[in-house]
């Protein structure tokens, strides 16, 4: 198994932002061209971009629909996209529009046999399942104070149950705060669900987080705050990730 590390850009408004713990009133913007901010993750030597419509997943329906569209036309490189997609019309608009992956938290965390469904429909590849965990429990509103959830162990044995094969995994408390990754809680979803990949989501801050990620086994790390206030340089990243053996 590879490991990637990818570059997120998360849509707010139209701009390229990143929030604190998923709180919408601690946001920092960083640019207001995604497409140009994708244009040079690609030239820097992504081989993945994870696009998130904020804005969407605070609605509930895709609102950057057209931006994400224009981005995955666009890069020539694989995209993975989140936010809003809480039913299969929405995943397949934006699998039909390109992206490689669509990525759904609320939607499993309320119906996780809609996981099974869409890998029926799109393949175990095209789907991957966001567990968002905030004290031991995955959060479809991640961002709303005391918003109901459920044990994230076993959702992740359930989706894994229904073919999802790719899970990332955010530990909500440590999202945007660049004070490492919850190499706890990522062990024990992986233990959970073996046979499906773990992406790495938030905390995220050196090159050795990245080291220690690939050779842990992990499928990949999202990187977001460390890259776009310059820690470390994506190809860096990449380049820790082929001295761990695993790109």
């Amino acid at each position: 198994m590879t490991f990637e590390p990818i570059p997120a850009i998360d849509l707010l408004g139209g701009r390229v932002v990143r929030l604190s713990q998923g709180d919408y009133d601690r946001v920092t913007a960083y640019d207001d061209d995604p497409v140009r901010v994708a244009a040079g993750w690609a030239e820097a030597g992504a081989t993945r971009i994870h696009l998130v419509d904020l804005d969407g997943a605070r609605s509930g329906r895709p609102v950057q629909a057209e931006t994400v569209r224009r981005i995955v036309r666009s890069v020539g490189v694989p995209c993975q996209v989140a936010g809003g997609l809480r039913d299969a019309d929405a995943v397949a608009a934006v699998l039909d529009a390109g992206a490689q992956r669509a990525i759904l938290g609320s939607a499993f965390v309320r119906e996780p046999a809609l996981a099974g469904r869409l890998v029926a429909r799109h393949g175990a590849a095209a789907i991957v399942a966001a567990i968002d965990v905030r004290d031991g429990a995955a959060l479809g509103d991640g961002w709303v104070p005391g918003a109901a959830g459920t044990p994230a162990v076993a959702l992740a044995t359930r989706l894994a149950g229904e073919g999802v094969g790719v899970l990332a995994v955010t530990a909500i408390a440590r999202d945007g705060l660049l004070e490492g990754p919850d190499l706890a809680l990522l062990a024990e979803i992986a233990a959970a669900a073996p046979e499906a990949a773990v992406i790495a989501s938030a905390g995220v801050a050196t090159l050795d987080d990245i080291r220690t990620l690939a050779r842990l086994g992990y499928a990949g790390a999202i990187l977001g705050r460390a890259l776009y206030e310059r820690r470390f340089g994506l190809p860096d990243a990449l380049a820790v990730a082929r001295e761990a053996g695993r790109i």
